[in-house]
């Protein structure tokens, strides 16, 4: 498997245009950030992030050890290091957590940061979610006290670092990359973040040094491949370069792949200005998204799993079955409902603070190509920034562009059509040659299936005439019977053969009409292909503001005080302690989402379950015998009313 996937990589970059083609397809296209107010860190060169980085690998149960100190380190030798230790992590390590008195005196002087530089949560993200996600969530920080995580002062000293460093020289830079696949020219962009501050800054799941994120533009070039190459690589390039239409983007949102994270470039969802995608930046993770606003964003825990897909199908029996939906007449499918027992945090993408790009406040710099021929890129597969011996990996910072932690490579490098689930979708010139093609075998398959339909019935019709001849004959019963059993046989095969033809013809004659609507101009709704898109959140919202918020935040720790009260000070009168302090929180719940209406209908609905259950329990036998009645009393009365016509 992994020589197949060195091998896609090869051929990919085997197929690349010149350095300043690509340049010129990355300019042309290159992306324009919005910020959210309250971001702290911005795309930069990976170049001076590792200038201010020292490397060092960790084996198990050892100190981690210095290979590079800064000054050292440079991406010319951190792409020379020796990584033939293969039971040690090597991790970059940029940013060392700010003493006690260094980070009061950080706050102190830079009291907008220590704010959040003027953003505001709003709604708060517990108040978005009911008690299963908060308990969930509770145990996830509980956690955090026994995992590895980022000391919570290195997000200052980190924040410190990047001031420097743009205070050296404000630059803002993505890194570029171009390649065929597919019959697609894929134009990336990759950013390079010194510093995730989800966790310390946004109440997000993780912290970690470096982060890399990703766009990619999708290109339908103007001819076949053969013919492309020949005009990228003469005099013609301008004129090629008009020619290529953009028809899809994608942006990368934490490990999300597939149909979902790409959009048609007609999608009225890809805002665009002057060409260029706007892309909308969630603080502190700088996952993408197409639209501002705030997003849902649950994290699912390897371990609970099974409990997820158990929740799946009790969700599924209770709207599908029951008809209990969150919103009048709303029936939306699990998937988009989410889980209980998935962890929810908050993606804030509200576009209001810095802008990046193209003819905006701040501009990008001359991109840095990336190319595999450099080994800080393709030898270097350890990670970029701090290793804290995360079980969960959230903790951990990432590995390049073409890894992933685990030193595997990342599919949205060696693959870039297939991660976004572009893979089944081709090119206009090629999809219809792809179609006559398509229409050329199964015309070919018709005249076969009809030739062996011809033969096989003629055979039937013939096993037919000597089985009914031999009926009346007891010296060849043996051979009618064998008969018999081939004419059932072919009869079913003939059958088969027949369905399929109808099949064929079907799909010949729904390719015939796909190719005349492609003929015409028409195409397909450009969000078809979403299952569940990355929509942002509405947002329910609570009738008493601040106070429900206050009571969404304290009431998993509250439950749990209350549970140990009751197991001191009242353990003779646990279960129905227990029975009512579920029914005044799930009250107080409800009251605050204006819900109470409907929690009494959940309610009714569920006592009127359990009190049949236990009237079938009681009076099995005697329903048993009172259908029984029933239906015989009906067939009688049926019968008999046949009779009387």
């Amino acid at each position: 498997m992994m020589f197949d996937l060195r091998s896609r990589a090869d051929d990919a970059h085997r197929d690349r245009l010149a350095s300043d083609q690509e340049m010129a397809l990355l300019r042309r296209y290159e992306p324009i950030l919005r910020f959210t107010s309250g971001e702290q860190f911005f795309p930069v060169d990976v170049e001076r992030y590792v200038e201010q980085a020292s490397l060092w690998y960790q084996r198990p149960g050892e100190d981690p050890v210095c290979a590079l100190t800064q000054g050292e380190l440079t991406l010319e030798t951190l792409g020379q290091v020796d990584l033939g230790r293969p039971d040690a992590v090597y991790f970059l390590k940029f940013a060392d957590p700010l003493g006690v008195w260094e980070l009061a005196k950080y706050r102190a002087e830079h009291p907008a940061a220590s704010a959040g530089r003027r953003f505001s949560p709003g709604t708060g993200r517990l108040a978005r979610v009911g008690y299963a996600s908060r308990f969930f969530d509770a145990f996830f920080n509980v956690t955090l006290l026994a995992r590895g995580r980022v000391p919570g002062d290195t997000a200052a000293a980190a924040a410190l670092l990047f001031e420097q460093m743009l205070a050296d020289g404000e630059q803002y830079r993505y890194h570029g990359r171009v390649v065929r696949e597919s019959g697609w020219l894929v134009v990336q962009y990759w950013f390079f973040y010194v510093y995730n501050n989800w966790r310390s800054g946004f109440s997000g799941a993780n912290d970690h040094e470096a982060d890399w994120e990703m766009v990619s533009v999708y290109l339908a070039e103007p001819d076949d491949p053969a013919t492309a190459r020949a005009n990228t690589n003469g005099d013609d390039f301008d004129s090629w370069l008009d020619g290529c239409r953009p028809e899809w983007v994608a942006y990368a949102a934490h490990d999300y792949e597939g149909d979902d994270l790409r959009r048609r470039w007609d999608d009225p969802e890809v805002e665009k200005l002057d060409g260029h995608p706007v892309v909308y930046v969630a603080a502190g993770s700088h996952a993408c998204y197409f639209r501002r606003g705030e997003y849902l964003t649950e994290l699912e825990l390897p371990f609970l799993q099974p409990l997820t897909k158990a929740a799946n199908r009790l969700q599924r029996f209770w709207h599908d079955q029951l008809r209990q939906y969150e919103g009048d007449g709303e029936r939306a499918s699990v998937d988009e409902r989410g889980n209980l027992f998935r962890i929810p945090f908050v993606d804030y993408a509200r576009g209001d603070g810095l802008t990046l790009g193209c003819g905006q406040g701040k501009q990008w710099s001359a991109p840095r190509l990336l190319d595999t021929d450099e080994g800080w890129l393709s030898a270097y597969r350890g990670l970029w920034g701090l290793y804290a011996q995360d079980p969960f990996a959230g903790e951990n910072a990432p590995a390049g562009p073409m890894y992933n932690q685990n030193r595997t490579m990342r599919r949205s490098w060696f693959d870039p059509v297939g991660w976004s689930g572009l893979d089944k979708v081709s090119p206009a010139y090629e999809e219809t040659r792809l179609i006559v093609a398509q229409q050329v075998e199964l015309r070919q398959l018709e005249r076969q299936l009809q030739g062996e339909i011809q033969e096989k019935a003629f055979e039937l019709r013939n096993l037919g005439i000597a089985t009914r001849a031999m009926r009346t004959q007891p010296h060849l019963q043996r051979l009618h019977a064998d008969y018999q059993g081939k004419v059932e046989t072919l009869s079913e095969e003939l059958a088969r053969l027949r369905t399929d033809l109808a099949a064929r013809r079907a799909l010949l004659h729904t390719l015939d009409g796909y190719a005349a609507l492609l003929a015409a101009g028409v195409r397909e709704p450009p969000r078809a292909h979403i299952r569940r898109a990355l929509t942002p959140a509405m947002g329910e919202p609570f009738r008493a503001g601040r106070l429900a918020e206050i009571w969404a935040a304290a009431s998993i720790g509250l439950m749990l005080v209350v549970l140990v009260g009751l197991i001191y000070f009242a353990r003779h009168f646990m279960v129905f302690g227990l029975s009512a302090m579920i029914a005044l929180f799930a009250f107080i719940e409800a009251t605050f989402r204006g819900r109470l209406v409907r929690m009494v209908t959940s309610m009714t609905i569920g006592l009127a379950v359990v009190a049949a259950l236990v009237l079938v329990y009681e009076f099995f036998w005697s329903i048993v015998a009172l259908i029984v009645f029933v239906i015989g009393s009906y067939l009688l009365w049926d019968n008999l009313r046949e009779l009387w016509r």
